[in-house]
């Protein structure tokens, strides 16, 4: 059903890690440990700065695969995996693209289901990896079947 958006890729797009979502986003996820919301603890850190939360990159814009028109509801959320080179710098930008990695089918107790694999980059304006994402999106039968019609 996917399998021609393999090897596809988006385009490129900024994102700036604002010292405010990171705040934001270290409460919403119940950690607010000082390196990522205390000014003064990450001028004192071995950073220089403060740094985001292992997860923030959830929040960064990928851009688009043109080809990829998944629906915006329904989706099983399955994995995601992040490896990072270095931490997220507040206040630094970071270029964002994803690419379509795999797409196979198997049968389970509810049907035929899809796994999508997305891989997601993020680089400094250099081009040097920051961090790499592995997501797994899982899309049931009832689902497929609505892409389908």
């Amino acid at each position: 059903m996917l399998t021609h958006c393999i090897g596809k890729r988006s385009n490129r797009v900024k994102n700036i890690v604002e010292r405010g979502a990171v705040k934001k986003f270290a409460e919403s996820i119940g950690d607010p440990h000082p390196i990522f919301i205390c000014e003064e603890t990450g001028k004192q850190s071995r950073f220089k700065n403060n740094i985001a939360p292992p997860t923030f990159p959830r929040v960064f814009d990928y851009g688009t695969i043109e080809e990829l028109n998944l629906p915006k509801k329904g989706l099983i959320h399955g994995e995601q995996i992040y490896h990072y080179e270095r931490p997220l710098l507040v206040g630094e930008e970071i270029i964002c693209y994803s690419q379509v990695k795999d797409y196979y089918e198997r049968t389970g107790k509810s049907g035929e289901m899809g796994f999508l694999i997305i891989n997601r980059f993020g680089e400094d304006t250099d081009g040097k990896l920051i961090f790499t994402e592995e997501q797994v999106v899982i899309i049931n039968e009832a689902v497929r079947k609505g892409m389908l019609v």
